[in-house]
């Protein structure tokens, strides 16, 4: 049974920068790809960034921002968040692209002064 295990998050100011880690166990991720994806308040979920075989794909609105990365030995996935803004507020989540596995926990973040 694969486990992801996000953690990372927190309150921000705008402006501000945060990274955020995701582990996984019950599976290698080496042979996936694997997202970051958010669900602000009141919103769906949605994909802000994937890897794969060494290429990265971003939604526009967080390009320029985001830089999501991986550590394969590790079993880790990360996202670099900087010039965070008010609007990226939500939980964030890590799974594969599709997400096929159970959601974790996540992780809050707030930007807000």
């Amino acid at each position: 049974q694969v486990q992801l295990v996000e953690s990372g998050g927190g309150l921000v100011q705008p402006g501000g920068s945060l990274r955020l880690s995701c582990v996984a166990s019950g599976t290698i991720i080496t042979w996936y790809t694997m997202g970051w994806y958010r669900r602000a308040p009141g919103k769906q979920r949605e994909l802000v960034a994937h890897t794969t075989s060494g290429s990265t794909t971003y939604v526009d609105s967080v390009k320029g921002r985001f830089t999501i990365s991986r550590d394969n030995a590790k079993n880790t996935v990360y996202l670099q968040m900087n010039t965070l803004k008010p609007e990226d507020t939500a939980v964030y989540y890590c799974n594969n692209v599709p997400a096929v596995w159970a959601w974790g926990q996540g992780t809050q973040v707030t930007v807000s002064s």
